[in-house]
């Protein structure tokens, strides 16, 4: 009994390694150390606060004021979206939403060609948060998709926008009348980020604020 414990414990720490390595060490190897791959910091991904970002300081002034002072600025843009994928990982959107395009089932229909790896190199994707499951639909190109608006509406009753929808509702991210509160600003940011390094003609890489984003 005790060789079959000591086996059982080799096995697990075995299967770990091999994780660690396949989803930690590989990508990792693949960052422009290694391969010549461009890896975005942070600061760079928001050197240019994005459209929509601004759109948030314009329609609730205050509130956006009283998160971020100094407002719509690259450095508070940064902190958006930094805290709205810290949000997104801890409430587990990860779980029902991949953020991968892959080449099965007609996916290129819907959301355009499969991802490429160069869409990750970057300190937002790092670790990756593909995921494996469809309960909701794929967010790998959600930029550009919906307003401001829509994603505040889907926050505070999915239903009322995706009627069959089974995603509970974070309406304690927002006041009765929409205004988000500072992890609602910090949600949307992200959301309305993801998709933005996505270049359809893969001859230079897209960043919030850059020619994709404009």
């Amino acid at each position: 009994m005790e060789r079959f414990y000591t086996f059982v414990f080799v096995a697990g720490v075995g299967c770990f390694g091999i994780a660690f390595v396949l989803s930690m060490v590989f990508p990792w190897m693949s960052l422009k150390e290694y391969h010549g791959m461009e890896y975005a910091k942070l600061d760079q991904l928001a050197a240019h606060p994005s459209v929509e970002f601004q759109q948030l300081e314009e329609a609730y002034p205050d509130a956006f004021k009283a998160v971020y002072p100094e407002g719509a600025t690259p450095g508070n843009y940064a902190k958006a979206l930094r805290a709205g994928r810290d949000l997104y990982i801890g409430q587990a959107c990860w779980h029902c939403h991949s953020q991968y395009v892959r080449v099965v089932s007609n996916e290129e229909q819907r959301w355009g060609p499969p991802s490429e790896a160069y869409e990750y190199n970057n300190e937002l994707n790092q670790p990756h948060l593909w995921g494996t499951r469809r309960v909701g639909p794929d967010l790998a190109r959600l930029h550009g998709r919906h307003t401001n608006d829509w994603h505040i509406a889907h926050f505070l009753n999915p239903k009322d926008v995706t009627p069959y929808s089974v995603m509970p509702s974070y309406a304690y991210y927002f006041e009765p009348d929409g205004t988000p509160h500072e992890e609602g600003f910090a949600l949307i940011t992200y959301l309305q980020w993801l998709g933005t390094t996505f270049n359809p003609t893969h001859e230079q890489e897209v960043y919030p604020g850059g020619e994709g984003n404009e």
